[in-house]
C-alpha cells in the first residue's frame, strides 16, 4: 500500500512513540476493505509497538479502524482510507496516542484534556480537501488527550449513502453527539471555545487586561503578517488579533504567482508566515472577530466576546471574504448546496449537477475543475461574455458536459428543505425567466471587504473599501490599513504584503511624530 520513500518516512516518525498502540480494524470482503487491511498491516510492521486486530462487528463502519492504546479507552477512528490529505492525520494521530507531546499551546491542551462532559463527534471530508485535516487533527488531539471525546473521520466519498441521509453538502462537516456542529476549516481553539461554553467570557477577561500596544494590527493575513513584523523589528510593543490566521489564503490551493517562489499553496504559505511573524516579540490573538472601533486619538478595538483592545496606532488588515449572491435561498442553503470552495466541497457532488456563478478567471477554473468530477456543469455569468483568461475559455469550450449562460441573472436558490434541488435566473437581455434543476451551487463572483465592523470610526469607499493615503493612513490619523480591505487596486497576495510594509512604516512614522509633539507640549 505504502511506497518505500514514504515508509521510510514513517519509520523515523514512528521511533518517537513510547507507548503501546493497538490498530482495531472493522473490515469486509470490500476492495476498500482489502486496501485499508494492506495499509494498516504496512503501518504495524514498522514499529514494535504497533499491533494489528480485525474484529467483525456489524454496528461499526466498513471499512474502519480505531487507533487506540491497550487497556484504555481512546475513541481516534478513521472511516475510510487516510490518504492523500489525511496521511498526516494519521502520522499525527499514531504519535499523539502513542505518548508523543503535541506541538499546541500548553493552554490548548490543558483546555482539551479538562473538558467536561461527553463528546462524540464525526467529521465528514473529501480527500482533496485541504481544511479537513485541521479539524480532523485537532480533534483527534482531543480524543487522544481526554476520555471524554470520541471522534470519528469519514471519508464523504467513500460512505455517500450517510453523506445524502445526513445532509451532508460541504466538507469539513462536524457533528457532535448526532447534531450539526460546524462546517468549514476550525482550528482547536476554535473547536476548544465552541465545545467550552465558559471559555469566550474568560478569554474576554484576559484580553481586556492587557496593557496597550504601540501598533495594534487586526487581521491575520498576508498584510497583517506582514506588517507586523515590520512593526517588531522597530521593537515596539506589537499585537496581532485575527479571526484566524492567514486569512483567505488558507482557502487558495495553488499559488503560482508568488513571486521567487515557482509553486506553493496556501496553507503552506501561511504556515511560513506565522512561523515568521512568532520568530519575533509579536503578541498573537487568534479566533476573536473585531466586532467595533473608537479612534478618537487612541484606538480601542471592541472584539465579539466583548473584550477591547487598546493602541496608540491601529493597523486594519482584515482582509476580503467571498462575495455572496444575495438572493433568497443561499443563506438557507449553504453547506446544503451552496458552497464557495469548488476544490473541496466539489468530491461531495460525484455524479451530480451544479452550476458555477461567475464568468472570471476563478469561475471558469472552478468549472473546470468541477467538470472532471460532476454529471454537468452549468457556468452562468452576469456580463455578455466570459471574462477569464483566454487559455481557460479554451479549455471550458472543449468540455462536453459544461454549458455556458450569458447574460444571465440568478434569481433565486431553490431547495427541498434539506438540499438544494435548483436555482432560477433572468435573461438580461429578454427579461425571461428560467429554471435549472440541479444539486450543488458554486459562487464565485469575487470578493467583499471586511470592513463592516469599523464604519462609522473610518471613511469608506463606496464599495466599502477602507480608503487610504500614499502611507496607508485612514481619515483617523491613528489608524492605517493594508490589504484587500482598502482601495488599493490589483487584489494580490504580494501586494497585500508590500502594503502592509508600506502601513506599518507609515503607522510608526505616525507614532514617532506623534510622541515628539506630546514631549513638545509637555515641555511647552
Amino acid at each position: 500500500m505504502l511506497d518505500a520513500n514514504l515508509k521510510e518516512q514513517l519509520k523515523t516518525y514512528l521511533t518517537n512513540l513510547k507507548k503501546d498502540i493497538e490498530l482495531v480494524a472493522s473490515l469486509d470482503d470490500s476492495d476498500k476493505s482489502i486496501e485499508m487491511q494492506g495499509l494498516l498491516n504496512d503501518v504495524a510492521a514498522l514499529s514494535d509497538k504497533i499491533t494489528l486486530k480485525e474484529v467483525r462487528n456489524d454496528a461499526e463502519r466498513k471499512p474502519s479502524f480505531r487507533v487506540n492504546r491497550p487497556g484504555e479507552d481512546i475513541s481516534v477512528r478513521f472511516a475510510g482510507l487516510p490518504m492523500g490529505h489525511e496521511f498526516t492525520s494519521l502520522v499525527l494521530a499514531l504519535l499523539h496516542v502513542g505518548g508523543h507531546p503535541p506541538k499546541e499551546d500548553v493552554k490548548l491542551l490543558e483546555q482539551a484534556a479538562q473538558l467536561e462532559g461527553e463528546f462524540e463527534f464525526e467529521t465528514f471530508i473529501s480527500l482533496s480537501c485541504h481544511n479537513c485535516p485541521v479539524v480532523v487533527q485537532a480533534l483527534n488531539l482531543m480524543a487522544a488527550l481526554n476520555p471524554n471525546v470520541k471522534h470519528t473521520m469519514i471519508d464523504g466519498g467513500l460512505f455517500q449513502d450517510e453523506v445524502e441521509s445526513r445532509g451532508v453538502m460541504a466538507v469539513p462537516t462536524v457533528f457532535l453527539n448526532g447534531e450539526e456542529f460546524g462546517a468549514g476549516r476550525m482550528t482547536l481553539e476554535e473547536i476548544l471555545n465552541k465545545a467550552d461554553t465558559g471559555a469566550a467570557k474568560r478569554q474576554a477577561a484576559e484580553l481586556s487586561k492587557k496593557d496597550m500596544f504601540d501598533l495594534l494590527v487586526v487581521g491575520g493575513g498576508p498584510s497583517g503578517a506582514s506588517a507586523a513584523i515590520y512593526a517588531a523589528r522597530k521593537g515596539i510593543r506589537t499585537g496581532i488579533v485575527a479571526d484566524r490566521f492567514g486569512g483567505q489564503v488558507m482557502d487558495t490551493l495553488a499559488i503560482e504567482n508568488f513571486i521567487s517562489v515557482k509553486e506553493t499553496q496556501g496553507p503552506q504559505l501561511v504556515a511560513q508566515l506565522e512561523e515568521h511573524v512568532r520568530s519575533y516579540e509579536v503578541d498573537i490573538m487568534t479566533n476573536q472577530r473585531a466586532v467595533g472601533l473608537s479612534a478618537d486619538g487612541i484606538a480601542e478595538v471592541t472584539l465579539e466576546n466583548g473584550a477591547k483592545l487598546k493602541s496608540k496606532a491601529l493597523l486594519i488588515a482584515t482582509g476580503a471574504s467571498w462575495r455572496e449572491m444575495n438572493v433568497p435561498g443561499e443563506k438557507e442553503y449553504r453547506g446544503k448546496g451552496v458552497a464557495y470552495c469548488p476544490h473541496c466541497d466539489g468530491p461531495l457532488f460525484k455524479g451530480k449537477r451544479v452550476a458555477v456563478i461567475g464568468g472570471g478567471n476563478s469561475g471558469v477554473e472552478a468549472a473546470i475543475d468541477l467538470a472532471g468530477i460532476v454529471s454537468h456543469v452549468t457556468l452562468i455569468e452576469f456580463d455578455s461574455k466570459l471574462r477569464a483568461d483566454a487559455v481557460l475559455q479554451k479549455k471550458l469550450n472543449s468540455l462536453p458536459n459544461v454549458t455556458v449562460i450569458v447574460s444571465a441573472l440568478t434569481k433565486e436558490v431553490h431547495g427541498d428543505g434539506s438540499k438544494v434541488v435548483g436555482l432560477d435566473y433572468e435573461d438580461r437581455t429578454t427579461g425571461e425567466m428560467h429554471k435549472v434543476e440541479l444539486e450543488g451551487i458554486f459562487v464565485q463572483i469575487g470578493l467583499v471587504p471586511n470592513s463592516a465592523w469599523a464604519k462609522g470610526a473610518i471613511e469608506l469607499s463606496p464599495r466599502g473599501e477602507v480608503v487610504v493615503d500614499e502611507r496607508g493612513q485612514t481619515s483617523a490619523p491613528c489608524v492605517f490599513a493594508a490589504g484587500d480591505v482598502t482601495t488599493v487596486p490589483y487584489k494580490q497576495i504580494i501586494i497585500a504584503m508590500g502594503e502592509g510594509a508600506k502601513a506599518s512604516l507609515g503607522a510608526f512614522d505616525y507614532l514617532i511624530r506623534s510622541s515628539v509633539a506630546d514631549e513638545q507640549t509637555s515641555a511647552a
